[in-house]
């Protein structure tokens, strides 16, 4: 008796099936960010709803400004750890590691994004300032936190 199944697998398919699982995704959704105001953005009093690349720009900015497992409206993989780098003393490696692996674990959990990359991290005093790319389905856009 063998553990691995009888039938054998076709990796070309499990490549197809992996490139075909992002066009069976909905259109991304979202309710319109005020960025600047940090607040939904309304007109005439009433949320606009946003789609595609703006929409999962809204949903990683909810996800970067959401501490993990601190609210029980979110499911325990939403939102990010970020603060605990706070007052680590870590060396500027260990902290872009560290930044990279925060960031990869709070946003690549959103099925619209593919990918984190060109991580830009200025530490000035007691502030950091981080800059990347997201790849999503939709395309590539800048993110500054």
């Amino acid at each position: 008796m063998s553990i691995f199944p009888a039938e054998t697998i076709n990796v070309s398919d499990l490549i197809l099936a992996t490139e075909t699982a992002a066009d069976d995704l909905p259109l991304a959704r979202e309710y319109a960010w005020d960025f600047d105001k940090n607040d939904f953005l309304l007109v005439n009093g009433k949320n606009i709803i946003v789609t595609g690349k703006e929409a999962v720009k809204v949903w990683i900015w909810q996800a970067l400004n959401t501490p993990k497992n601190r609210y029980q409206a979110y499911s325990t993989s939403y939102g990010n750890e970020l603060a605990l780098l706070i007052n680590q003393g870590f060396s500027a490696g260990a902290l872009r590691s560290e930044v990279e692996r925060y960031l990869k674990e709070a946003l690549l959990i959103n099925p619209y994004i593919t990918g984190i990359k060109n991580i830009d991290m200025i530490v000035d005093g007691n502030k950091m300032d981080v800059g990347f790319t997201v790849t999503t389905i939709y395309g590539e856009e800048s993110i500054n936190v």
